[in-house]
């Protein structure tokens, strides 16, 4: 694999860093930048788990209560 040069912000390069070090607490074991990006690029999208969870009708009315009912509880924090 060919290396390439990019410029990227201090902070991107903080928050790349910041994801690095999160996954190398996981893994327990040491892990470059460069590893660390393909991670982040091949991580599962929510929409991928689309219908991929098998329930009956009562099951998913119980489900949606649940959570309407803490949606009602959420409240944003103001800074």
């Amino acid at each position: 694999m060919e290396a390439k040069t990019i410029k990227i912000s201090a902070l991107n390069y903080k928050l790349i860093c910041e994801y690095a070090g999160e996954f190398q607490k996981q893994i327990g074991a040491p892990i470059s930048i460069d590893r660390a990006l393909t991670l982040l690029f091949k991580k599962n999208k929510l929409s991928d788990l689309a219908g991929s969870w098998k329930m009956n009708d009562k099951e998913a009315e119980t489900f949606l209560k649940e959570v309407k009912k803490g949606w009602t509880k959420w409240k944003i924090k103001s800074a």
